[in-house]
């Protein structure tokens, strides 16, 4: 069957159509037919697209007065016309997945779309505001373009259910368990993929190994996975707490924002501005929220981008330590996503600083650019290192097929 998956992101809306069976690995991505990638930057927007015969395409423009709900509708519409068709109709579409990035207490595992699913992530959406108002308009384009079909729901949070008491519950007051804020956990679909291809990658059972996974791209977050459960993870409450991000701030004194608050030099929506969209790497930097163009600046020179460069490690590295003490050990570390992946630079700095727990890369293929998976550890490394693409969308549509409608 066709299914089509919706992943929008903070600053991305991706797309891509799979053709799965039921009988597809669940540690082995097969590539979709087609990927479509919307990229936003102030007001203006990037289109990509890919097909599986290898066409490419890339535009970029103005965002539409629309914004991303007419963007994402035009992107959809070159699935069956233009260069990069790869169906004759809306009607090739059997299943349409979602990435949904919080579905609050209520939400954890893949369900089929219905009026009450919609109602309850429109109910969490102020705790994700980047993400979940984002995913509604995708469930309400997909209801307009393709009436009938039915609609699944993959949520962020939902591999993290497995936390522990110890690592869910925030020091506060008891009520605020009581009232749903606790630690729910985010990047989920991608860290439980990624400690699955590791198992894999590595000729282990899955349940003897503990990794830490580390998803590294505009928004970041470690995973502690020992058996194939989350265990800790640096998100909380929202996608803000943790790492240092593009444009989040992450952890910092909450002492700070009273304090601003006391000096009536901030108000509620204007402290969310900053630390969602002015903090990170563009925050520190004044350069950009783009870790390449952040290390540019600082091989250039730039003070700002190098300090940028080295508070990113610095909070990486102690949060990758945290995990591995939640796990009383560690076997194997996963980077992932766009910094995970393509920062060699991220990945030495790192590993250099946890040399004391036996971790020793092999220059040469820490820097080398391979499509595929690689273990980059040196041979005599006591914990491997793996780099691992990305598979969110894979994921989403492995799981359309298993709540699909026999």
């Amino acid at each position: 069957m066709k299914i089509l998956v919706l992943n929008s992101g903070s600053s991305t809306q991706k797309s891509a159509l799979f053709e799965l069976g039921a009988d597809s690995a669940p540690d082995q991505a097969a590539p979709p037919l087609w990927e479509g990638r919307l990229e936003w930057d102030g007001g203006k927007e990037t289109l990509s697209l890919r097909t599986a015969g290898g066409k490419k395409i890339q535009a970029a423009r103005e965002t539409p007065s629309g914004g991303r709900s007419a963007s994402l509708r035009a992107m959809l519409g070159n699935l069956w016309t233009g260069e990069a068709a790869v169906v004759s109709s809306p009607e090739e579409i059997d299943l349409i997945g979602h990435r949904i990035v919080h579905g609050g207490a209520r939400l954890s595992e893949p369900v089929v779309i219905d009026s009450e699913v919609t109602e309850t992530i429109a109910g969490v959406a102020e705790i994700a505001p980047l993400h979940n108002q984002s995913g509604l308009e995708g469930i309400q384009m997909a209801e307009a373009l393709f009436p009938g079909r039915p609609q699944v729901a993959v949520f962020d949070t939902g591999f993290h259910r497995t936390l522990p008491p110890a690592a869910l519950v925030y020091p506060g007051p008891y009520e605020w368990l009581e009232r749903g804020i606790r630690r729910y956990g985010f990047h989920g679909i991608n860290h439980e993929y990624c400690a699955k291809r590791a198992a894999r990658l590595l000729r282990r059972e899955a349940s003897r190994l503990r990794i830490v996974t580390c998803h590294l791209g505009n928004g970041c977050s470690l995973a502690a996975v020992a058996g194939g459960r989350s265990l800790d993870t640096t998100m909380g409450f929202t996608p803000l707490e943790g790492l240092m991000m593009g444009t989040r701030s992450g952890s910092i004194d909450p002492g700070i924002l009273v304090h601003l608050l006391r000096q009536e030099t901030a108000s509620g929506p204007g402290l969310d501005n900053i630390l969602n969209h002015r903090s990170g790497l563009l925050g520190i930097s004044g350069v950009s929220s783009d870790m390449r163009d952040v290390l540019q600046a600082a091989n250039e020179g730039n003070p700002r981008a190098k300090l940028a460069f080295d508070i990113f490690v610095h909070r990486l590295v102690t949060g990758m330590a945290a995990m591995t003490a939640s796990l009383g050990g560690v076997d194997a570390i996963v980077f992932t996503a766009g910094i995970g992946e393509n920062s060699a630079e991220v990945r030495e700095a790192a590993c250099a600083r946890l040399g004391f727990l036996g971790i020793e890369l092999d220059p040469e293929k820490n820097r080398s650019r391979q499509p595929d998976d690689l273990d980059i550890a040196s041979a005599d490394s006591r914990v491997r290192v793996l780099v691992i693409r990305a598979q969110e969308d894979w994921a989403i549509a492995r799981e359309c097929v298993r709540l699909s409608p026999k």
